[in-house]
């Protein structure tokens, strides 16, 4: 299918298409969490961005290699501003009430790792290709600075290891914060190294030997920076160019900005082609913060309000990306409406697909032509209003013929799940899925999927999706993998094939 992918840039300051280092193959990285809490539903609606990227690129027949990060240690309490000698946010969340539960910080990281990962799965985004964690690629990360130190484009201070800003005179392309004087101003009430030589300068190392979370490394214990744990990993998987990043608006700068510095002072080439970022939430009408009472995670909505997941992910991108969005409950109660109705559609679509009903062809086309449009409407900079306008009137035209329909009327809502991922995902499933009573327990696995599950089936699961992916049928992959899921087996696709194993609880 060759149709443009058209994007805001940030990089730019417009509306282009995505052009790829490789015709049909997208290399595409999207900025993860923190996991020193529940990660809130704005963290969500910048994920769900990227996995609508991933949904419409696949659906276009690109090969995709999506990577998106768990941050895991490195990220300072005023990374936001510049960088400062602020205290870690991992070390700083384990002091807090919450924190208190857990025996370590290590702990505290698996535990919000998984959460994230449970989260995930509950609202339905495609898993990545890799999911990489800052903790397990130090070495990496020490091996660049180390380069980084040579070529002069970073030096020693007694409290860490700077990149130099003055030896990268496209710092600030991104954001256009250029002026060290601005800069400065911007950071007049923080503390920061005195031995820094430029107010600009931003940590690669931290020296610190009593940190909670620390490494040796040529500069002695202490622990990365955060803006150089995702350059590094972001190259270490899809190489020195990439096709596109993405993350949160707020993410512009200081760090995407710092990540441009570090990879193209390492590589001397671009970084990544597309940047596209998720402007704020608020929640009616006002920013969300724990002291307005308005700050929601995935699993308060879930929880204590009792809204079905899909309603979440639903109300959380039926608002454009790129412009500001107003979470509200009237939002998410119309949302709830829908998925019911998605779902209602579904099975009425269903059982005209195995009766193998022809229908009437007019319905079909109609519908064929509202798949199209929801595509084309994701097309045009993820214009997510227009395509589940789309969605919805198709959904009007299923339950008012009921008696017309036909498979070409199962295969819209098939589309609809494939590009929107709105349609519950376990009406898609051949087996069982995640479910609420078991997220809300903490688990991401249905108890009654046995952990002893034979090995043949596992096997014949997996050989089932490989081929499904050699046919371009991601569809069907992903059912697959989220059918072995249900089974607690994690998959993990690598360059010689695809491993598994059992998972744990989280």
């Amino acid at each position: 299918m060759n149709q443009e992918f058209r994007l805001y840039n940030t990089l730019t300051s417009k509306v282009e298409p995505l052009s790829l280092i490789e015709p049909d193959r997208l290399r595409f990285y999207s900025c993860g969490p923190t996991v020193y809490s529940y990660a809130h539903i704005g963290n969500f609606r910048s994920f769900l961005t990227a996995d609508l990227i991933l949904r419409t690129a696949r659906v276009l027949g690109w090969k995709t290699t999506y990577v998106t990060n768990i941050t895991d240690v490195g990220h300072l309490t005023n990374d936001d501003a510049i960088d400062t000698s602020g205290e870690d946010r991992m070390a700083r969340a384990l002091r807090s009430a919450e924190g208190k539960r857990f025996a370590n910080v290590w702990d505290l990281s698996r535990y919000y790792s998984s959460a994230l990962l449970a989260d995930w799965r509950i609202l339905n985004l495609l898993e990545p290709d890799v999911q990489p964690r800052a903790t397990e690629h130090i070495r990496e990360q020490i091996q660049v600075i180390e380069q980084l130190l040579s070529n002069g484009a970073a030096y020693q201070t007694s409290s860490g290891v700077y990149f130099s800003v003055a030896s990268f005179p496209n710092y600030g392309k991104l954001s256009g914060n250029y002026a060290a004087e601005a800069l400065e101003l911007a950071v007049r009430d923080v503390v920061v190294d005195p031995e820094k030589k430029d107010p600009r300068d931003f940590a690669l190392w931290k020296k610190d030997d009593q940190h909670l979370m620390q490494w040796h490394s040529p500069w002695g214990w202490g622990f990365p920076g955060w803006h150089i744990e995702c350059s590094v990993m972001a190259q270490a998987y899809l190489g020195n160019e990439i096709d596109l990043h993405a993350g949160g608006e707020d993410l512009i700068f200081p760090h995407h900005e710092c990540e441009i510095a570090q990879a193209e002072a390492l590589t001397g080439k671009p970084f990544s082609r597309h940047w596209v970022h998720t402007r704020f939430l608020q929640v009616e009408g006002k920013k969300m913060s724990k002291r307005l009472g308005n700050f929601y995670t995935v699993r308060d909505l879930i929880q204590q309000r009792n809204v079905a997941p899909l309603a979440v992910r639903l109300a959380l991108i039926s608002g454009q990306y790129r412009k500001p969005f107003n979470f509200t409950f009237s939002t998410l109660r119309d949302s709830e409406r829908h998925v019911k109705r998605f779902q209602e559609a579904f099975d009425v679509t269903k059982d005209a697909h195995d009766r193998g009903t022809e229908g009437d062809p007019n319905i079909g086309d109609a519908l064929t032509d509202k798949r199209n449009a929801i595509l084309s409407a994701l097309l045009d900079d993820l214009n997510t209003p227009a395509a589940i306008a789309q969605a919805l009137d198709g959904i009007r035209t299923i339950l008012g013929h009921r008696d017309a329909l036909g498979i070409r009327a199962h295969q819209f809502i098939i589309g609809v799940s494939d590009l929107l991922g709105i349609v519950p995902q376990t009406s898609l499933l051949s087996g069982k899925g995640i479910t609420v009573g078991h997220y809300l327990n903490g688990a991401d696995k249905d108890d009654s999927a046995a952990d002893d599950s034979p090995t043949n089936t596992i096997e014949e699961l997996i050989e089932s999706r490989a081929v499904a992916r050699e046919a371009r049928d991601f569809s069907t992959a992903d059912k697959i993998r989220d059918q072995l899921s249900a089974m607690n087996i994690e998959i993990k696709d690598n360059p010689n094939g695809t491993t598994w194993e059992r998972k744990s609880d989280i």
